[in-house]
């Protein structure tokens, strides 16, 4: 069992080797990218990438207070459904009105790899690789499509 210490070291650890792995990964309009922090350009949209012991993931997160926004998103999300999965290479999980200690309701799209753990170090460059491909893929979707959702949120 880690201790709270060792656990956030480990984190913090991981999270700085993908960042120097991304590093050089440049976004599909050519720029350098925080890829940990992705920039969505629209204030409740959040993507997100997590690695913990259950596994590790991408997540879309639509987080407007406003249900009617977070609906007119999530709808358009749905049209554009089989443009993202075919650009992922995989569907995603389609999650309407999740709640969190943080945040009342939101909807997400989840890719996820289960099988992997950060408290397996062996398992890093498979993390890293998964996360990666995911992002890439997800960045050339939202290339193509952030306007469409920026105009929407607007």
């Amino acid at each position: 069992m880690y201790k709270k210490e060792e656990i956030r070291e480990l984190k913090t650890r991981f999270w700085a080797e993908f960042k120097s792995y991304m590093s050089r990964t440049r976004s599909a309009a050519g720029r350098n990218n925080n890829w940990i922090n992705y920039p969505s350009e629209i204030r409740f949209i959040y993507i997100r990438v997590d690695a913990d012991e259950s596994g590790a993931r991408l997540c879309f997160d639509i987080q407007a207070k406003d249900e009617g926004v977070r609906a007119i998103i999530w709808e358009q999300m749905h049209e554009l459904k089989r443009v993202l999965e075919h650009e992922m290479g995989t569907s995603g999980v389609w999650l309407e009105n999740c709640h969190s200690e943080s945040v009342p309701s939101f909807n997400r799209i989840v890719w996820e790899r289960s099988d992997l753990s950060i408290f397996r170090e062996e398992d890093h460059p498979e993390i890293f690789a998964f996360l990666k491909d995911r992002l890439v893929h997800f960045d050339q979707f939202y290339d193509n499509f952030k306007d469409i959702l920026i105009n929407l949120a607007s």
